[in-house]
């Protein structure tokens, strides 16, 4: 394992280096208002009451953000957890049972598998953005739980969330969809894909983790209120964990607003994603897969991807290294996350560096590898 032997953390990046890692996607980690609202209610109300969220009265503040959340995302309810990872393991333990049947994209976040394998539910996987292959297997095993994620972590894929949810609904089955990678970069205000493609009405549930455009540290459920209310004292981690302290409340609270008015920034974001898939395409690499904000850079091997993230980060650009068990086993990648503030110099300075590497004697990444033999598979045929 990478993360034992110490590879998975390469170089220290200088102030001069170009930083592709961080999920802050909308570049409103610092911004003053954030963190002014942060330090005034830190103040306060310091690190709040120490205790489970289960306890809390209707005007407590992780109440009150709770409710400011299901405003704007028009839902009956929301449930505020310590992060995306409690939000959907807690969610998936509390909704499922041993024979529930649990519909899953094989490449949806690890921690809604483990939410699975944690109840003792059923998780049947279906080939990733195949809604032929979910048909197939809901026919073949019945009605259940379908769950998806909108954009997915490791490849910038995005989901067919339409023809996804209907197939599910026509079978009678549950919606679940992690919105961690699209709430706040996508949909009017910020209000993620399903709103995007008005698809409110066939998502039962939607999940998110705070910790990508949001800024902050937290998770969130979303659904309707009995769903939330039965969440609160059935889900395990919102049992037996901490309620979210003030600060990051507040941070919460800012957020909404900022993101809700952050029109710009989206538009800069997609036009940033867009230009870097492009530009790499150029260069003869796959990202074809690619429709959003995640670009990545597949090694194959984690040798071979460890390899890519040393001559990435020796020309000073940092991506982020995806190893097994976040990836599928030889699939290890280098992920870049782009974000609103990346200027085009800066994007053409990435660009320059990939072009660079390609020809390094012994480094293998795979993104390059396949468009370079379907190029020359398309050349022989003609």
């Amino acid at each position: 394992m990478a993360l034992m032997n110490g590879t998975l953390v390469g170089r220290t990046p200088t102030k001069d280096d170009i930083l592709l890692s961080s999920n802050d996607y909308l570049a409103i980690a610092n911004h003053p208002d954030i963190i002014g609202h942060q330090i005034d209610v830190m103040k306060q109300f310091g690190n709040g009451e120490v205790m489970s969220a289960v306890f809390h009265t209707n005007d407590n503040p992780q109440r009150q953000t709770e409710r400011r959340f299901a405003g704007f995302l028009g839902t009956g309810d929301t449930m505020i957890s310590q992060s995306g990872w409690a939000a959907n393991v807690g969610l998936v333990q509390a909704i499922t049972e041993q024979d529930t049947k649990v519909y899953i994209d094989f490449l949806a976040h690890r921690s809604l598998w483990e939410g699975i394998l944690g109840a003792g539910a059923k998780p049947i996987p279906f080939r990733h953005n195949s809604p032929e292959s979910l048909v197939r297997q809901i026919a073949k095993h019945g009605p259940g739980i379908v769950i998806v994620d909108s954009v997915y972590s490791i490849d910038g894929s995005v989901c067919p969330l339409e023809t996804i949810l209907n197939g599910a609904k026509l079978a009678d089955c549950v919606t679940v969809v992690d919105e961690s990678h699209s709430l706040g970069t996508h949909g009017p205000e910020g209000r993620g894909l399903v709103a995007e493609l008005g698809l409110e009405h066939l998502t039962d549930v939607r999940t998110a983790s705070l910790a990508k455009a949001f800024a902050g540290r937290g998770g969130l459920i979303a659904g309707s209120a009995d769903l939330i209310d039965f969440l609160r004292y059935e889900a395990l981690p919102a049992i037996f964990s901490s309620a979210v302290a003030p600060g990051e409340l507040a941070g919460f609270d800012a957020a909404i607003g900022i993101i809700s008015a952050a029109s710009d920034r989206r538009r800069r974001l997609a036009a940033n994603a867009d230009y870097l898939r492009h530009g790499l395409a150029d260069l003869g690499y796959d990202v074809a897969v690619s429709q959003s904000q995640i670009v990545s850079l597949e090694g194959g091997k984690e040798a071979n991807a460890i390899a890519l993230r040393d001559a990435l980060e020796a020309r000073g650009v940092f991506g982020a290294l995806f190893l097994f068990p976040a990836t599928p086993r030889n699939r290890a990648m280098v992920r870049f996350s782009v974000h609103s503030d990346l200027t085009r110099e800066t994007i053409d300075q990435v660009l320059s560096v990939c072009g660079e590497i390609r020809g390094l004697k012994g480094l293998k990444c795979r993104s390059l590898t396949a468009r370079l033999d379907r190029r020359k598979a398309k050349a022989f045929a003609a």
